[in-house]
């Protein structure tokens, strides 16, 4: 079974807001966030994943997700390669 580390973001009041998870199914996972049923930090805004890593292994996805949640520079590299590629 394949395990998925994900960070999606979401506008708010003009400044970006991410969010980093981990889940077997990214589109249901998805739709709980932006349905407000996700993660009680993610509810009442529009989210949309910018990055996704796939992992075989349960344990090594939750400890990418942990080195993620907790690596702010490389969260806001992501942020700006997302918004990049949106510019063009």
């Amino acid at each position: 079974m394949k395990y998925f580390v994900y960070l999606i973001i979401s506008k708010n009041n003009n400044k970006l807001i991410s969010y980093v998870g981990y889940t077997k199914n990214l589109k249901k996972r998805l739709s709980l966030h932006n349905s407000s049923k996700g993660a009680k930090f993610t509810r009442g805004r529009f989210w949309k994943i910018i990055y996704k890593k796939g992992f075989d292994v349960k344990k090594d996805a939750l400890i990418y997700e942990y080195i993620l949640k907790k690596d702010r520079f490389k969260r806001n590299k992501l942020k700006i390669q997302y918004l990049d590629n949106e510019k063009v």
